[in-house]
């Protein structure tokens, strides 16, 4: 199992590329960032200035969208990230959340999101791609390598993502979720005849070390906010109790209403019909050995990587305590019985 750790872009930027440095220190292979413009500083730039003071890392959206980014501009800027550093950046995609939802937009349909991984895929691994009636590829590219993971929740997502994503993304740790999700979209995998086990599969959730468990609540509650946009959106085209697990759905009965401008943020207050439980369930809190317990049980579900978001008051010391134990306990698991 791979590891990498979620960011937002807040000012200072140089505060990020700290956080990315020390996050290649202690092990982690990834580097992800929110990508909204206008709630958080650009991240593409400050992905150019991670990849200059690091040496392994890879680096990428979480997730971008094709709504707001030109997908030729979007594939440009991977393509010449690549050439700057090698080929050490990954693209996560979705419909659409919080960048459109501030600006009044809406997330992009399932026809638009397959085509635009399509054309980003292509270009960005410096191959031609047919758009809009032109031939298109970029003259200076050579040798440029992009996976396009995509980040998905509802069934007609989670096929597409079987059809055509390089991986999944799943934005929670729910281990009986996660099993339905992974299964729907590997079904579909095989159902349009790609090789399932191809498929990268990335769990994202909170990950805060810890035995202060009102506190590490407290301050991962944002995430189930989060997630009941996008639940918010199944259950109102497939009902509450229909295709999606319960799970998942029941929690938003009281949702009232988001604020996007404490999107992610520990001290959101639009989030207290989220339950302990669901913050439990949805999150990976408590010691090391808990941590690596859960994790257990997500990579035996065939989970590939886990990426921990650290919008939380205790960034650095869950990050020490992931490289000195947790990583190198699930690599020693994986060796062992290899």
């Amino acid at each position: 199992m791979d590891f990498g750790v979620v960011l937002q872009t807040n000012p200072p930027a140089a505060r990020t590329v700290q956080l990315a440095k020390l996050a290649e220190a202690h092990g982690f292979s990834h580097v992800w960032t929110f990508d909204s413009h206008l709630l958080w500083q650009e991240p593409y730039v400050i992905h150019s200035a991670i990849l200059a003071e690091t040496k392994r890392i890879t680096v990428g959206p979480f997730v971008t969208n094709p709504a707001t980014r030109d997908w030729t501009v979007t594939a440009s800027v991977f393509a010449t990230l690549n050439e700057m550093y090698g080929n050490r950046t990954i693209c996560g995609i979705g419909r659409g959340d919080s960048a459109v939802r501030v600006t009044n937009g809406k997330p992009v349909t399932m026809s638009e999101l397959r085509e635009s991984i399509h054309v980003i895929r292509e270009l960005a691994n410096s191959r031609p791609v047919e758009y809009k009636g032109a031939t298109l590829q970029f003259p200076w590219s050579r040798g440029s390598e992009l996976e396009v993971w995509v980040a998905a929740y509802g069934p007609l997502a989670l096929k597409l993502t079987g059809e055509v994503g390089d991986g999944f993304i799943l934005q929670l740790a729910d281990v009986d979720i996660a099993a339905w999700m992974i299964k729907t979209v590997r079904d579909a995998a095989a159902a349009a005849g790609r090789d399932p086990d191809a498929i990268a599969f990335c769990v994202a959730a909170p990950m805060y070390i810890g035995d202060d468990w009102k506190h590490m609540r407290d301050q991962c509650r944002w995430f189930g906010g989060m997630v009941g946009n996008h639940v918010a959106d199944i259950v109102a085209k497939y009902g509450a109790h229909g295709t999606v697990p319960d799970a998942l759905t029941d929690y938003i009965a009281g949702r009232t209403g988001y604020d996007y401008n404490t999107h992610g943020k520990s001290d959101n207050d639009h989030v207290d019909f989220v339950p302990d439980e669901i913050v439990d369930r949805f999150c990976i809190l408590g010691t090391a050995d808990e941590h690596i317990a859960k994790l257990e049980q997500l990579r035996a579900l065939g989970v590939t990587q886990f990426a921990g978001y650290l919008q939380h008051d205790n960034k650095e010391e869950t990050m020490r305590v992931y490289g000195e134990t947790v990583i190198p306990a699930l690599s020693a698991h994986v060796t062992a019985k290899a």
